[in-house]
């Protein structure tokens, strides 16, 4: 075969691949705002789930979602973004890096049900936290350790060497160099890893249902239980109890997670454009 006939049919089926993916995705998106934009309301937003979410709204899930996202993030992001750091500039390849990324590697190839697990034996009942936000939380966190680590990590070794030797030479410190030179051109591949990491944390359902509970009441504090967005889907779908309101609950979290990337990638944006 010539070289270049091969090239030509190698480079078609890569790119049926990719538009059939894309294909793919856009059918299940369009497929479920359509389903599900005509049942969002302000009542719908507003209200709380009755009737075991056949009636009301979905008000508690969507406070439920925010809070054990946000704990997520706020404990895993510092051990996340430190351990990234810590690999790419204050240690050679050896035994620790090693291990440590054998673990992480082996972390993110643990099934969301075991963490569930391991989150209802160590948090819920160990520790006595009960069904609650912070178990919830604390259980996405260690989940979504591996994604920040790896993702930070990748963005951090991809800014020029140049940049840390040019620092050194004006005097700069290695806590300086890192803070105001390494850490915000690698800002924007950080910043990709926590926006995938608060995807997930949004998405989970076996994970946080097995520590955060399925409580529909507006969740008081941290060690309250809580239902998400996520699980109050999941559950009326699977039990049939009401499927315009899970397809209403499923179209919300689609945009809601839209909203995320693009406050979040607006927000990047402007940081980058200060500091150039």
């Amino acid at each position: 075969m010539n070289p270049r006939t091969g090239q030509k049919i190698a480079k078609t089926i890569i790119w049926a691949a990719a538009l059939f993916v894309i294909a793919v995705l856009l059918f299940i998106i369009i497929y479920i705002l359509i389903k599900g934009l005509p049942i969002i309301n302000w009542r719908f937003l507003t209200d709380i789930p009755r009737s075991m979410g056949r009636e009301g709204g979905i008000a508690s899930t969507i406070v439920g979602t925010l809070l054990v996202t946000l704990v997520a993030i706020l404990i895993a992001m510092p051990f996340g973004i430190g351990t990234a750091f810590y690999l790419a500039e204050y240690t050679r390849e050896n035994i620790i890096t090693k291990i440590i990324r054998f673990s992480a590697e082996s972390l993110a190839g643990i099934p969301s049900i075991v963490y569930g697990l391991f989150g209802f034996i160590f948090f819920v009942m160990y520790l006595d936290l009960g069904w609650s936000v912070l178990s919830g939380g604390l259980t996405l966190a260690v989940m979504i350790l591996p994604t920040l680590i790896r993702t930070a990590e990748e963005a951090i070794r991809t800014v020029p060497q140049s940049y840390r030797e040019v620092s050194f030479s004006l005097g700069a410190t290695k806590w300086q160099t890192i803070s105001r030179v390494v850490f915000p051109s690698a800002l924007r591949g950080i910043a990709n890893g926590i926006i995938l990491s608060v995807g997930r944390c949004v998405a989970e359902t076996a994970a946080v249902v097995l520590t955060a509970g399925s409580a529909l009441r507006m969740p008081s504090s941290l060690f309250s239980p809580t239902r998400t967005m996520a699980v109050h889907f999941y559950t009326l779908a699977r039990e049939g109890i009401s499927m315009e309101n899970a397809y209403g609950t499923a179209a919300l979290l689609i945009v809601l997670i839209f909203i995320i990337n693009v406050v979040a990638n607006a927000l990047v944006n402007r940081f980058m454009a200060k500091n150039h």
